[in-house]
């Protein structure tokens, strides 16, 4: 837990120095405040709590010094003791030397205080009170307009407190002194955590891990490798969904940039393999640190107090290239980050909210949990997620589950004898909070049609609207399984490819693959004869113009002829038996020559195609109902 208005009350302390004048003649008493004042500036808390507290003694009425005592320890978290000499203080207010500013110092002091103990309403209403009878040369001061603007916050935020039940997970987790930083991946079976047992220079931070067994029980958490997991701190980590990707953050390590790097680590026949430095394009000489990882892999988001930012801690981002490398990290700007810290980024598994922990946005003290959505491919301005996931503590992350129906977080306690512990807790998410549209999660195996073999394969959820790839996985090379995560989103296709295959292509709505749990994908070898059907290839009614729907079936055609360029192809037209056969047979031929013309016009070799239009003759399924249709209205290629 971090205090963070101690520059609030510092400055109002300041004021009753300068000031000069007391509610007090008594030498004695005057002299003991000002060592008090004294051992403040010198940071020495208690024993200026004590020559205050002597001041008191001396005087009863001495308000100066209840004010700066309760301040103290205020500051010192000891919140219910400075209550107590705040509210004796208070009730000396009717004495002769009492002033108005004395009434203003006092509802600015007790302002403070209810919002550190979280009683968000009397603070609002307290402040309310005062705010008439500040001084004008206050109110200029940050101070004073940063307290406003969160008293505007709060009373948007003040009796809108949502019902959240915590958590904490059950054995054999937290079985640790301290575990933080939760992460899943998309089917919720398996949880990361920074492992820690204790805060001394030679408790070492590990990354663990643990998976749900078929019975609902988290296994016993164990290292998640030898190859990750080293002498050094391994720590905040951040998977893939399907969880073949790892980066996490490691400090003071040989090949370290900075006090701490981001390092990248693959799984690779279900074994990771050895992590690495991203590299000066990623890392600097600062802290980096708290990676996000979108659902596939191809965006990080991470924590940094490097130059070229607003102001302490930023949120930066890198986006993996096409060749493999990551592009040179980026500030994501200033609807986001602050001239205060932005920390702990997660991206959501749709890609599209950002969550994020800040002091520099309004909120209810500390650092907030706030979202951000993006729209038309910009951040809009961010949301704090309100009571009671927020309040007058530090929120530092929150990790939400793809089926959005949990979120995991760490919360720091302290029992009684001991030191502060870390557990790891979860609570059910508000439904209120709109998370975008449901997301289905499932799983499958690439493997060899002719040999039964597994198959490394790149498997792309597209969005065939606008061609833009929503997803993007691999399938082990070891067992050909793969995850896949599917947004309630119309019309999309899912790409199967790996070199000297041919691709398989689906359309994901019309054969209904969010509803397959086990979905088996055979890649057939290229070979001569081999034939496919060439989905997502669409025309307008009774037409041969190419539809923009196409062109992501269309980009990927042209790739498999460039990755293979001994390979040539026939395509043929079908259409379904509605109109005259000779009719059909020319729209037939016209349809597979748009598909030459665009693999032409992109530089193919025109020799390397051939078309042909079948017409209705060689319906895939009988054409007796509508369905059947749209199914017998395709285009094939055949490997010649």
């Amino acid at each position: 837990m971090r205090l963070n208005f101690f520059g609030i009350l510092f400055f109002a302390t300041l004021c009753f120095a300068q000031a000069q004048s007391y509610s007090i003649i008594d030498s004695k008493a005057i002299k003991f405040y000002k060592e008090g004042e004294e051992l403040t500036l010198s940071r020495r808390y208690d024993e200026a709590i004590q020559k205050y507290q002597d001041a008191i003694e001396r005087e009863g009425s001495f308000l100066e010094a209840y004010l700066k005592q309760a301040q103290l320890l205020i500051t010192q978290g000891k919140l219910e003791e400075a209550e107590k000499v705040a509210l004796a203080g208070k009730s000396r207010l009717n004495g002769k030397n009492a002033t108005q500013k004395h009434t203003a110092d006092f509802g600015w002091l007790f302002s403070n205080l209810y919002l550190n103990q979280g009683k968000f309403a009397k603070a609002y209403q307290t402040f309310m009170e005062v705010d008439p009878i500040l001084e004008d040369s206050f109110k200029s001061s940050m101070y004073y307009v940063e307290m406003k603007a969160k008293m505007e916050f709060l009373q948007t935020q003040i009796g809108n407190t949502r019902i959240i039940e915590k958590e904490m997970l059950s054995n054999p987790l937290n079985e640790f002194k301290l575990q933080y930083f939760p992460v899943l991946t998309a089917d919720g079976e398996q949880i990361l955590f920074t492992k820690r047992d204790g805060t001394q220079n030679t408790d070492k931070e590990d990354i663990y891990m643990s998976f749900l067994s078929p019975e609902g029980k988290w296994t016993k958490p164990s290292s998640i490798s030898q190859t990750i997991n080293s002498i050094y701190n391994e720590g905040t980590c951040s998977v893939t969904a399907d969880g073949n990707v790892l980066i996490y953050t490691s400090c003071d390590s040989p090949d370290t940039e900075g006090s701490c790097d981001l390092y990248i680590a693959y799984k690779k026949n279900g074994m990771w393999q050895s992590p690495k430095n991203m590299g000066k394009k990623v890392n600097s000489r600062s802290w980096d640190s708290q990676p996000s990882l979108s659902a596939d892999g191809r965006i990080l988001f991470f924590s940094s107090n490097r130059k070229g930012g607003f102001g302490g801690n930023d949120i930066w981002y890198s986006i993996l290239q096409k060749d493999g490398s990551w592009a040179e990290a980026k500030n994501l700007g200033n609807v986001i980050n602050t001239p205060k810290d932005e920390i702990s980024p997660f991206m959501f598994f749709n890609n599209e909210i950002l969550f994020f922990a800040s002091n520099g946005h309004d909120g209810f003290g500390g650092m907030d949990i706030l979202l951000s959505r993006v729209e038309d491919g910009e951040f809009t301005k961010p949301e704090n997620l309100g009571l009671p996931i927020n309040d007058q503590l530090d929120q530092v992350a929150l990790f939400i589950t793809a089926q959005k129906d949990y979120a995991y977080f760490t919360e720091l306690t302290s029992e009684e004898g001991e030191k502060d512990r870390s557990l790891l807790y979860r609570f059910k998410f508000p439904k209120e909070i709109y998370l975008g549209e449901n997301l289905t999660v499932t799983e499958g195996k690439v493997f060899n049609s002719k040999t039964g073999e597994p198959i490394e394969a790149t498997l792309s959820l597209v969005s065939l609207t606008n061609d833009s790839t929503l997803y993007q996985f691999r399938s082990d090379g070891k067992t050909g399984d793969f995850t896949m995560l599917y947004p309630d989103k119309a019309i999309s296709g899912l790409y199967v490819e790996k070199q000297g295959f041919i691709p398989k292509i689906f359309n994901v709505e019309r054969d209904k693959l969010q509803n397959v749990k086990d979905l088996k994908i055979e890649l057939v070898p290229v070979a001569k004869g081999e034939e496919f059907v060439f989905e997502n290839v669409f025309f307008e009614f009774d037409k041969y113009d190419l539809k923009n729907e196409s062109i992501s079936s269309l980009k990927r055609l042209l790739k498999f002829l460039t990755e293979n360029p001994n390979v040539n192809i026939l395509i043929v037209g079908h259409t379904d038996n509605i109109g005259r056969q000779s009719y059909n047979l020319q729209l037939s031929l016209q349809r597979a020559q748009s598909v030459k013309n665009y693999l032409v016009g992109e530089g193919l070799h025109p020799a390397r195609i051939m078309v042909e239009g079948k017409g209705d003759v060689e319906p895939m399924v009988p054409n007796t109902s509508l369905e059947n249709q749209a199914l017998n209205r395709r285009i094939t290629i055949k490997v010649l």
